[in-house]
Protein backbone atom coordinates (compact mmCIF):
# COMPACT_ATOMS: atom_id res chain seq x y z
CA UNK A 1 0.00 0.00 0.00
CA UNK A 2 1.07 3.35 -1.07
CA UNK A 3 2.72 5.47 1.99
CA UNK A 4 0.29 8.65 2.13
CA UNK A 5 1.58 10.16 5.43
CA UNK A 6 2.49 13.63 3.89
CA UNK A 7 3.72 13.03 0.87
CA UNK A 8 1.02 14.99 -1.36
CA UNK A 9 3.61 17.93 -0.96
CA UNK A 10 6.54 15.53 -2.10
CA UNK A 11 4.31 14.49 -5.16
CA UNK A 12 3.37 17.70 -5.93
CA UNK A 13 7.51 18.30 -6.08
CA UNK A 14 7.93 15.32 -8.23
CA UNK A 15 5.31 16.83 -10.77
CA UNK A 16 7.09 20.07 -10.89
CA UNK A 17 10.68 18.33 -10.99
CA UNK A 18 9.36 16.26 -14.16
CA UNK A 19 8.25 19.71 -15.96
CA UNK A 20 11.16 21.01 -15.14
CA UNK A 21 12.67 18.46 -17.30
CA UNK A 22 10.45 18.45 -19.93
CA UNK A 23 11.14 22.11 -20.42
CA UNK A 24 14.85 21.77 -20.07
CA UNK A 25 14.78 19.16 -23.13
CA UNK A 26 13.18 22.25 -24.98
CA UNK A 27 15.54 24.98 -23.83
CA UNK A 28 19.58 25.82 -25.18
CA UNK A 29 21.45 23.16 -23.72
CA UNK A 30 23.70 25.84 -21.38
CA UNK A 31 20.26 26.12 -19.45
CA UNK A 32 20.64 22.96 -17.86
CA UNK A 33 23.63 24.25 -15.92
CA UNK A 34 21.85 27.51 -14.68
CA UNK A 35 19.27 25.16 -13.75
CA UNK A 36 21.43 22.80 -11.79
CA UNK A 37 23.23 26.20 -10.30
CA UNK A 38 19.93 27.37 -8.60
CA UNK A 39 18.67 23.97 -7.57
CA UNK A 40 20.04 24.33 -3.76
CA UNK A 41 18.45 28.00 -3.40
CA UNK A 42 14.97 27.80 -5.36
CA UNK A 43 11.82 25.56 -4.97
CA UNK A 44 11.01 23.45 -7.67
CA UNK A 45 7.68 25.11 -8.46
CA UNK A 46 10.25 28.49 -8.75
CA UNK A 47 12.35 26.63 -11.29
CA UNK A 48 9.26 25.33 -13.33
CA UNK A 49 7.95 29.30 -13.18
CA UNK A 50 11.80 30.03 -14.32
CA UNK A 51 11.70 27.93 -17.04
CA UNK A 52 9.12 28.94 -18.74
CA UNK A 53 9.22 32.23 -18.77
CA UNK A 54 12.63 31.81 -20.29
CA UNK A 55 11.45 29.46 -22.82
CA UNK A 56 9.25 32.48 -24.15
CA UNK A 57 12.36 34.67 -24.19
CA UNK A 58 13.91 32.38 -27.16
CA UNK A 59 11.14 32.03 -28.63
CA UNK A 60 10.92 35.94 -29.03
CA UNK A 61 14.86 35.61 -30.01
CA UNK A 62 13.81 32.74 -33.11
CA UNK A 63 10.92 35.14 -34.43
CA UNK A 64 12.59 38.38 -33.54
CA UNK A 65 16.12 38.33 -34.12
CA UNK A 66 17.62 38.38 -37.91
CA UNK A 67 20.44 36.11 -36.75
CA UNK A 68 18.34 33.18 -35.37
CA UNK A 69 15.19 33.47 -36.55
CA UNK A 70 13.80 30.26 -37.92
CA UNK A 71 16.42 28.63 -36.03
CA UNK A 72 15.76 25.96 -32.83
CA UNK A 73 15.70 26.93 -29.66
CA UNK A 74 17.52 24.26 -28.31
CA UNK A 75 20.43 25.60 -31.22
CA UNK A 76 21.06 28.98 -29.70
CA UNK A 77 24.55 29.31 -28.17
CA UNK A 78 25.43 31.01 -24.56
CA UNK A 79 27.06 33.43 -26.71
CA UNK A 80 24.18 35.36 -27.74
CA UNK A 81 23.11 36.42 -24.05
CA UNK A 82 26.80 38.46 -24.68
CA UNK A 83 25.78 39.58 -27.81
CA UNK A 84 22.29 41.07 -27.11
CA UNK A 85 22.20 45.25 -25.63
CA UNK A 86 19.78 46.59 -23.58
CA UNK A 87 17.73 47.84 -26.60
CA UNK A 88 17.22 44.23 -27.38
CA UNK A 89 15.88 43.56 -23.71
CA UNK A 90 13.68 46.64 -23.81
CA UNK A 91 12.33 45.13 -27.23
CA UNK A 92 11.25 41.78 -25.57
CA UNK A 93 9.34 43.74 -22.61
CA UNK A 94 7.55 45.48 -25.44
CA UNK A 95 6.90 42.20 -27.29
CA UNK A 96 5.86 40.71 -24.15
CA UNK A 97 2.83 43.66 -23.74
CA UNK A 98 1.49 41.32 -27.06
CA UNK A 99 2.16 38.42 -28.91
CA UNK A 100 1.33 35.49 -30.75
CA UNK A 101 2.48 31.93 -29.09
CA UNK A 102 3.45 28.89 -30.54
CA UNK A 103 0.03 27.58 -31.40
CA UNK A 104 -1.17 31.04 -32.76
CA UNK A 105 -2.75 32.38 -29.80
CA UNK A 106 -2.30 36.07 -29.20
CA UNK A 107 -1.05 36.35 -25.18
CA UNK A 108 -1.14 39.98 -23.50
CA UNK A 109 0.75 40.24 -20.15
CA UNK A 110 -0.18 42.96 -17.47
CA UNK A 111 2.99 45.14 -16.03
CA UNK A 112 2.63 42.61 -13.36
CA UNK A 113 3.39 39.47 -15.64
CA UNK A 114 6.21 41.47 -17.54
CA UNK A 115 8.16 41.97 -14.24
CA UNK A 116 7.87 38.73 -13.47
CA UNK A 117 9.05 37.52 -17.02
CA UNK A 118 11.96 40.28 -16.69
CA UNK A 119 12.43 39.00 -13.48
CA UNK A 120 13.19 35.06 -14.33
CA UNK A 121 15.68 36.68 -17.44
CA UNK A 122 17.08 38.67 -15.15
CA UNK A 123 18.21 35.89 -12.40
CA UNK A 124 19.60 33.24 -15.51
CA UNK A 125 21.85 36.67 -16.55
CA UNK A 126 22.89 37.71 -13.47
CA UNK A 127 24.07 33.50 -13.01
CA UNK A 128 26.19 33.29 -15.66
CA UNK A 129 27.53 36.89 -15.54
CA UNK A 130 28.48 35.78 -11.73
CA UNK A 131 29.81 32.95 -12.75
CA UNK A 132 32.43 34.86 -15.55
CA UNK A 133 30.44 32.57 -18.36
CA UNK A 134 29.84 35.80 -19.77
CA UNK A 135 31.10 39.66 -20.16
CA UNK A 136 27.72 41.54 -20.33
CA UNK A 137 24.72 41.71 -18.36
CA UNK A 138 22.28 43.72 -20.52
CA UNK A 139 19.05 42.79 -18.24
CA UNK A 140 20.55 44.54 -15.10
CA UNK A 141 20.49 47.99 -16.65
CA UNK A 142 17.05 47.81 -18.40
CA UNK A 143 13.67 49.45 -15.91
CA UNK A 144 11.83 47.40 -14.20
CA UNK A 145 7.88 47.71 -15.37
CA UNK A 146 6.68 50.56 -12.93
CA UNK A 147 3.71 48.79 -11.25
CA UNK A 148 0.06 50.54 -10.61
CA UNK A 149 -1.57 49.73 -7.33
CA UNK A 150 -4.10 47.26 -8.01
CA UNK A 151 -7.64 47.38 -6.29
CA UNK A 152 -7.51 44.81 -3.29
CA UNK A 153 -10.74 42.33 -4.09
CA UNK A 154 -12.41 41.25 -0.73
CA UNK A 155 -15.53 40.01 0.75
CA UNK A 156 -16.89 42.36 3.10
CA UNK A 157 -18.59 41.25 6.64
CA UNK A 158 -21.73 40.80 5.09
CA UNK A 159 -21.01 39.21 2.20
CA UNK A 160 -19.57 36.58 4.20
CA UNK A 161 -22.17 36.02 6.21
CA UNK A 162 -23.87 35.40 2.84
CA UNK A 163 -21.21 33.25 1.31
CA UNK A 164 -21.07 31.15 4.23
CA UNK A 165 -25.08 30.70 4.36
CA UNK A 166 -24.95 29.76 0.15
CA UNK A 167 -22.16 26.73 1.13
CA UNK A 168 -24.50 25.33 3.86
CA UNK A 169 -27.81 26.01 2.50
CA UNK A 170 -27.39 25.74 -1.29
CA UNK A 171 -30.00 28.25 -1.49
CA UNK A 172 -30.15 29.55 -5.52
CA UNK A 173 -28.33 26.62 -6.99
CA UNK A 174 -29.76 24.40 -9.88
CA UNK A 175 -31.31 21.03 -9.42
CA UNK A 176 -28.33 19.49 -10.29
CA UNK A 177 -26.02 21.38 -7.93
CA UNK A 178 -28.23 20.74 -5.19
CA UNK A 179 -28.63 17.23 -5.96
CA UNK A 180 -24.58 17.50 -5.35
CA UNK A 181 -24.65 19.77 -2.46
CA UNK A 182 -26.98 17.43 -0.27
CA UNK A 183 -23.37 14.72 -0.84
CA UNK A 184 -20.97 17.60 -0.18
CA UNK A 185 -22.01 20.66 1.86
CA UNK A 186 -20.66 19.18 5.38
CA UNK A 187 -17.03 19.07 3.31
CA UNK A 188 -17.78 22.03 1.38
CA UNK A 189 -18.69 24.25 4.47
CA UNK A 190 -15.71 23.40 6.63
CA UNK A 191 -13.62 24.37 3.46
CA UNK A 192 -14.89 27.78 2.85
CA UNK A 193 -14.77 28.19 6.84
CA UNK A 194 -11.28 26.99 7.52
CA UNK A 195 -10.33 29.38 4.29
CA UNK A 196 -12.18 32.33 5.92
CA UNK A 197 -11.19 31.50 9.25
CA UNK A 198 -7.75 30.49 9.13
CA UNK A 199 -6.46 32.91 5.75
CA UNK A 200 -4.76 29.78 5.11
CA UNK A 201 -3.74 29.27 1.45
CA UNK A 202 -5.72 26.40 -1.19
CA UNK A 203 -2.62 24.61 -1.40
CA UNK A 204 -2.27 24.33 2.46
CA UNK A 205 -5.66 23.40 2.53
CA UNK A 206 -5.65 20.71 0.11
CA UNK A 207 -2.51 18.88 1.73
CA UNK A 208 -4.23 18.24 5.07
CA UNK A 209 -3.89 14.94 6.63
CA UNK A 210 -6.49 13.72 8.98
CA UNK A 211 -4.06 13.76 11.97
CA UNK A 212 -2.75 17.54 11.09
CA UNK A 213 -6.47 18.62 12.80
CA UNK A 214 -5.59 18.49 16.52
CA UNK A 215 -8.75 19.68 17.83
CA UNK A 216 -7.51 19.70 21.46
CA UNK A 217 -5.32 23.05 20.79
CA UNK A 218 -7.58 24.29 17.82
CA UNK A 219 -4.99 23.92 15.73
CA UNK A 220 -3.84 22.48 12.05
CA UNK A 221 -0.17 21.85 10.97
CA UNK A 222 0.14 22.70 7.68
CA UNK A 223 3.13 23.01 4.87
CA UNK A 224 3.69 26.80 3.87
CA UNK A 225 5.19 27.53 0.68
CA UNK A 226 8.85 26.61 0.18
CA UNK A 227 8.14 23.67 2.51
CA UNK A 228 8.57 25.01 5.82
CA UNK A 229 5.89 23.47 8.84
CA UNK A 230 3.68 25.50 10.53
CA UNK A 231 0.85 25.78 13.03
CA UNK A 232 -2.06 27.38 12.64
CA UNK A 233 -4.82 28.28 14.96
CA UNK A 234 -8.74 28.40 14.27
CA UNK A 235 -12.00 29.64 16.46
CA UNK A 236 -14.75 27.92 17.37
CA UNK A 237 -16.29 28.63 13.81
CA UNK A 238 -13.77 26.55 12.33
CA UNK A 239 -14.06 23.69 14.92
CA UNK A 240 -17.73 23.69 14.78
CA UNK A 241 -17.31 22.66 10.91
CA UNK A 242 -14.37 20.91 10.85
CA UNK A 243 -15.86 18.56 13.59
CA UNK A 244 -19.15 18.18 11.67
CA UNK A 245 -17.14 17.31 8.49
CA UNK A 246 -14.62 15.17 10.56
CA UNK A 247 -17.62 12.89 11.67
CA UNK A 248 -18.62 12.21 7.88
CA UNK A 249 -15.27 11.73 7.09
CA UNK A 250 -14.74 8.83 9.37
CA UNK A 251 -17.41 6.92 7.56
CA UNK A 252 -15.93 7.21 3.79
CA UNK A 253 -13.42 4.66 2.57
CA UNK A 254 -10.96 6.74 0.04
CA UNK A 255 -9.33 4.90 -2.63
CA UNK A 256 -5.75 3.60 -2.36
CA UNK A 257 -3.31 5.76 -1.42
CA UNK A 258 -5.58 8.56 0.04
CA UNK A 259 -6.28 7.12 3.07
CA UNK A 260 -4.72 10.07 5.10
CA UNK A 261 -6.43 12.99 3.10
CA UNK A 262 -8.75 14.91 5.43
CA UNK A 263 -10.90 16.16 2.56
CA UNK A 264 -11.68 14.29 -0.40
CA UNK A 265 -13.36 14.16 -3.79
CA UNK A 266 -16.59 12.54 -4.85
CA UNK A 267 -14.70 10.13 -6.08
CA UNK A 268 -13.56 9.50 -2.63
CA UNK A 269 -9.50 11.15 -3.59
CA UNK A 270 -7.66 14.01 -2.12
CA UNK A 271 -9.34 16.93 -3.34
CA UNK A 272 -7.65 18.76 -6.23
CA UNK A 273 -6.67 22.80 -5.96
CA UNK A 274 -8.24 23.20 -8.99
CA UNK A 275 -11.98 21.47 -7.46
CA UNK A 276 -11.63 23.90 -4.93
CA UNK A 277 -11.18 26.95 -6.91
CA UNK A 278 -14.26 25.86 -9.00
CA UNK A 279 -16.41 25.10 -5.57
CA UNK A 280 -15.34 28.84 -4.43
CA UNK A 281 -16.50 30.11 -7.95
CA UNK A 282 -19.44 28.77 -7.79
CA UNK A 283 -20.58 29.55 -4.08
CA UNK A 284 -19.17 33.00 -4.83
CA UNK A 285 -21.64 33.66 -8.25
CA UNK A 286 -24.84 32.56 -6.24
CA UNK A 287 -23.39 35.35 -3.62
CA UNK A 288 -24.66 38.82 -3.97
CA UNK A 289 -21.62 40.15 -5.43
CA UNK A 290 -19.77 41.15 -8.22
CA UNK A 291 -16.47 40.73 -7.44
CA UNK A 292 -14.51 37.98 -8.79
CA UNK A 293 -13.63 35.97 -5.71
CA UNK A 294 -10.95 33.08 -5.78
CA UNK A 295 -9.41 31.26 -2.54
CA UNK A 296 -6.74 33.38 -2.70
CA UNK A 297 -9.68 36.00 -1.79
CA UNK A 298 -10.49 34.44 0.98
CA UNK A 299 -7.05 34.79 2.05
CA UNK A 300 -7.05 38.58 1.14
CA UNK A 301 -10.47 38.58 3.53
CA UNK A 302 -9.26 36.97 6.54
CA UNK A 303 -6.11 39.25 6.46
CA UNK A 304 -8.11 42.17 6.07
CA UNK A 305 -10.48 41.29 8.84
CA UNK A 306 -7.48 39.71 11.64
CA UNK A 307 -5.86 43.53 10.47
CA UNK A 308 -8.62 45.31 11.42
CA UNK A 309 -9.55 43.62 14.54
CA UNK A 310 -5.75 43.76 15.71
CA UNK A 311 -4.26 46.65 13.64
CA UNK A 312 -0.73 44.32 14.11
CA UNK A 313 0.57 44.24 10.22
CA UNK A 314 3.16 41.94 12.38
CA UNK A 315 0.92 39.16 13.34
CA UNK A 316 -1.19 39.37 10.54
CA UNK A 317 2.16 38.69 8.53
CA UNK A 318 3.56 35.93 10.83
CA UNK A 319 -0.26 34.08 10.76
CA UNK A 320 -0.63 34.38 6.60
CA UNK A 321 3.26 32.94 6.52
CA UNK A 322 4.56 36.00 4.99
CA UNK A 323 8.53 35.96 4.70
CA UNK A 324 8.65 39.63 4.45
CA UNK A 325 6.05 42.35 6.04
CA UNK A 326 6.40 44.44 3.25
CA UNK A 327 4.56 42.08 1.19
CA UNK A 328 1.49 41.88 4.00
CA UNK A 329 1.73 45.76 4.44
CA UNK A 330 1.28 45.95 0.81
CA UNK A 331 -1.91 44.12 0.92
CA UNK A 332 -3.45 44.87 3.75
CA UNK A 333 -2.18 48.39 5.37
CA UNK A 334 -4.94 49.82 2.76
CA UNK A 335 -7.49 49.36 5.67
CA UNK A 336 -6.22 52.57 6.91
CA UNK A 337 -8.14 53.72 4.85
CA UNK A 338 -11.23 53.06 6.74
CA UNK A 339 -9.35 55.53 9.69
CA UNK A 340 -9.11 58.23 7.23
CA UNK A 341 -12.53 58.05 6.41
CA UNK A 342 -13.42 58.29 10.59
CA UNK A 343 -11.08 61.15 10.77
CA UNK A 344 -12.25 63.32 8.52
CA UNK A 345 -14.45 65.46 11.14
CA UNK A 346 -11.82 65.09 14.39
CA UNK A 347 -10.31 68.25 13.68
CA UNK A 348 -12.54 70.95 14.65
CA UNK A 349 -12.05 74.43 12.42
CA UNK A 350 -14.50 76.57 14.35
CA UNK A 351 -16.37 75.66 17.54
CA UNK A 352 -20.35 75.87 16.61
Amino acid sequence: MPNEVNTYYEEISRQMIREQRKLLEQLPRFCTEFFRGIDATTAPRTRVGYARDIKLFFYFIITNHPDYKGKSIKDIPLKLLDELQAADIEEYMEFLKLYTDEEGNEISNSEYGIKRKMSSLRVMYQYFYAHERIKNNPASVVNMPKLHKREIVRFDENEIYDFLEKVEMGTNLTKRQLAHHEKTKKRDLAMMTLLLGTGIRVSECVGLNIDDVDINSASIRIIRKGGNADVVYFGYEVEDKLLDYIDEREEIIPVEGHEKALFLSSQRKRISVRAVEKMVEKYAKITNTLKHITPHKLRSTYGTQLYRETGDIYLVADVLGHKDVNTTTKHYATVNEDKKINARNKVKLRDN
